[in-house]
């Protein structure tokens, strides 16, 4: 806590949760605002702060415009005390709804559920699935939201089961309800689904007392799922799939004042079978987001052109002012896109400082080969053409052994043909002696190999390594 005072100013408390409390601090040195995370379980090492699975996936997950960014990491050795620095939100989504008698407008929560879904695909992209997406874990601030909470995570390739109950029972998949921890990454859409539904009503889509309840809830709207879609799920031990079947009031009926097309996407997103939920990208890709997606088209074209032009106008004045002699007349020079594509990447490449200890790149870049310069293919081939002379064309000289030099005069081709062996023994027939060496028959030809069969070779899968220690 002492490192934290050494830097920051208390201002006052904005919340807390079962594991941490957050603080509003403000930076002594230069007068800005963050939120400070104190954790109320404390650490022995460096080494176990950096295993912790928030700290990891907000590393991952940094920079995206819809996740919170995480500024710096104190932790006091000697007390155990480990706080996180993030940057100042306004409000989480529960807060916001929380005692409002007056309706959202749709147009605003169309923008906060396009947003959210942003966040969740990027978090799955990279290999993080959340756990526990709510109104509380949900930030704004004037009309940007971003995700956080981030310490229920869990890696999308780690082995199953996972751990059961864990996240907010009222946004609880189905899959997390009737297994013993048989989910996966889909579980976070369910969550994101009963969340804009909450944005849009007000309140809670399926507010269960217990688990039990929570089921009878969801079959009460959606209606009991097919058999089939039951058999896919493994047994509880502690619940029966004996449900009766019952049809579901719907979605639309709770909703009078809401467009077709958004109750067809919450419909999508709070799918019972986990394998026909959509996805974040095909969220994305709904026909409720093409106006957003169109903007966000419009405001990239106009931010790149912007750019260009403030680089071409930087090379401009550069050049304005380098090709000028002791006279003070400008030199001729003409501008190219090349040199408006090095100022460009100058001005935005990382310097030694923006490179921090947090800094976690989620890939390895693919490595590629420089192309060869003509010079140097050039004077490959004059050395190969110089071993060639050398060897005196024998071509497939292996550099094994030393090359003997033979001089041209005593070098006899007709050694090196079956004309020799041919003539000599037909000399030797004359004298009346037997052949030294025998005839080559021209019909003679040598038995050629069977070639293999090849055998395909299986590439070995790679898999992203868990953010758990232990399973």
């Amino acid at each position: 806590m002492n490192l934290l005072l050494q830097k920051y100013r208390i201002l006052g408390k904005k919340g807390e949760g079962t594991f941490s409390e957050v603080l509003k601090v403000q930076n002594i040195k230069d007068g800005t605002y963050r939120a400070c995370k104190k954790m109320k379980q404390s650490y022995d090492s460096i080494e176990q702060v950096n295993n912790l699975r928030e700290i990891q996936a907000m590393r991952r997950l940094s920079p995206h415009a819809n996740v919170l960014e995480l500024f710096e990491i104190i932790f006091d050795k000697k007390s155990g005390t480990l706080v996180l620095i993030c940057e100042l939100m306004d409000m989480n989504i529960y807060e916001l709804i929380r005692g409002k008698k007056q309706l959202i407008p749709e147009r605003t929560c169309q923008n906060y559920l396009y947003q959210l879904v942003k966040s969740v695909y990027h978090m799955h992209r990279n290999g993080i699935f959340h756990r526990d997406v709510k109104p509380e874990n949900i930030l704004i601030r004037d009309d940007l939201l971003k995700l956080a909470d981030f310490g229920s995570c869990r890696s999308v390739y780690s082995k199953q089961p996972y751990t059961e109950y864990i996240s907010t029972r009222w946004y609880r998949a189905p899959e997390c309800l009737l297994t013993d921890g048989y989910y996966t990454y889909k579980m976070d859409l369910w969550s994101v689904g009963c969340v804009f539904f909450e944005i849009l009503s007000l309140h809670p889509l399926f507010p269960g007392a217990n688990e039990v309840d929570q089921i009878a809830k969801i079959h009460d709207i959606m209606g009991t799922p097919e058999p089939a879609v039951l058999s896919k799920l493994k047994r509880s031990r502690g619940m029966s799939f004996n449900f009766p079947p019952k049809k579901g009031s719907g979605i639309e009926r709770l909703l009078p004042h809401v467009s077709q097309e958004a109750i067809e996407l919450i419909y999508q997103l709070c799918t019972y079978d986990p394998d026909d939920r959509i996805t974040a990208r095909q969220a994305l890709k709904h026909h409720y987001f093409k106006e957003f997606r169109d903007m966000e088209k419009k405001a990239t074209s106009i931010a790149k052109q912007r750019h260009l032009q403030e680089s071409v106008n930087a090379v401009q004045e550069n050049a304005s002012v380098d090709n000028t002699d002791g006279s003070g007349e400008k030199l001729s020079s003409g501008i190219t896109t090349h040199d408006v594509t090095i100022a460009t990447d100058q001005q935005h490449s990382p310097t030694k400082a923006e490179l921090t200890e947090i800094t976690m790149y989620p890939t390895i870049p693919k490595a590629q080969s420089l192309p060869l310069h003509s010079q140097t293919l050039k004077e490959r081939k004059r050395r190969r053409n110089k071993r060639q002379t050398e060897s005196h064309g024998y071509m497939h000289h292996t550099g094994l052994l030393p090359r003997v030099p033979m001089h041209q005069a005593t070098f006899n081709p007709t050694f090196h043909s079956t004309s020799f062996s041919a003539a000599f023994n037909k000399l030797a027939d004359g004298a009346g002696s037997t052949a030294l060496l025998p005839t080559i028959s021209n019909a003679y030809k040598p038995h050629k190999a069977t070639a293999a069969k090849t055998s395909k070779s299986f590439l070995s899968s790679y898999t992203l390594p868990s953010l758990d220690r232990h399973y």
